[in-house]
């Protein structure tokens, strides 16, 4: 006798891009997997402009449920829908990805073998002519050969192809609401510390489709800075000691664009890249300096006085 195929709880976090959302349902609108076996959890983050239009027309074609809270960030959102979700595993996507047509099928077949463990699918480019969403989803890249080089002691998921047993979650408080970026960093250095372990599974996919400007580039790089921040010192609360610069990783960011990217192209990629980590560094930097305004303003006026 077959076994049952688990029942997942897929959960999407949504903020001002109606139109990608509605290419990611259309996308789980096809999934190969029983209708029976899974639910959507859309999350309105504080949209403006109401959901319902988008989110209604896909309830003939699967079970979904559109939530709305205040405007609070993609942590606070995901742990809104978690909290509602019902399936025995959560299946974390974002409103501007489209999972495989098979995404369940081959996240149910790693459960299969290893149902305690977070599993991690690999994300591609849907906007391969934008630079910048292509040099953005380079450093996910060089990220995951890295620190995933083993996949069955992979050390970093992004959150949005990531998966895990709905028990474990709830048992680490899911993700901490107070990051407004490294928030899936955070939550896999405290799901490796509570003990779990986690698995890389390149068949698991999902297409990104995020366009990028230079100006959104380098906000979206200089964010992740002042979250990396947030996390260094999230790591030293824990006792867990202040992550070090790993050189080795940075060599091989630099190395990649001319390994992997053809002819001229990649000088215009290295150049990102060190744009992208010279916006990272700014942020890192900005986030120590407003929490030091925040903890002594007395002081920061009379020096600047």
């Amino acid at each position: 006798m077959e076994q049952e195929l688990p029942v997942f709880s897929i959960i999407v976090p949504t903020y001002a891009r109606p139109g990608q959302l509605t290419s990611c349902l259309r996308s789980l609108a096809r999934l190969d997997y029983p209708r029976d076996r899974f639910e959507v959890i859309v999350v309105d983050d504080g949209n403006k402009a109401p959901l319902e239009g988008v989110v209604v027309p896909f309830h003939e074609r699967m079970n979904i449920t559109l939530i709305s809270q205040l405007h609070a960030g993609a942590a606070t959102a995901r742990n809104t829908g978690a909290s509602r979700a019902k399936g025995e595993f959560f299946a974390f996507t974002d409103d501007d990805c489209t999972p495989a047509q098979d995404w369940l099928q081959a996240l149910a077949a790693r459960f299969a073998l290893t149902p305690d463990q977070a599993i991690g699918g690999r994300t591609l480019n849907a906007l391969p002519d934008n630079p910048y969403s292509t040099a953005s989803q380079a450093i996910i890249d060089v990220v995951y050969a890295y620190y995933n080089a083993e996949p069955n002691r992979a050390c970093f998921f992004a959150s949005n192809n990531l998966a895990l047993p709905a028990d474990g979650f709830r048992a680490i408080a899911g993700f901490d609401a107070t990051f407004t970026a490294s928030e899936d960093r955070d939550f896999c250095a405290r799901w490796l510390y509570d003990g779990h372990r986690m698995t890389y599974a390149p068949e698991v996919q999902v297409h990104h489709a995020h366009p990028l400007t230079l100006p959104t580039f380098c906000r979206q790089h200089f964010t992740y800075g002042r979250g990396d921040c947030r996390f260094h010192q999230a790591c030293v609360r824990r006792g867990t000691g202040r992550p070090r610069l790993d050189v080795t990783f940075y060599l091989a960011l630099l190395r990649y664009p001319f390994s992997q990217v053809p002819g001229r192209r990649a000088s215009l990629m290295a150049a990102l890249l060190a744009v992208s980590q010279l916006a990272k560094t700014t942020g890192f930097l900005w986030e120590l300096a407003s929490q030091t305004a925040r903890r002594d303003p007395q002081k920061i006026s009379e020096d600047s006085g």
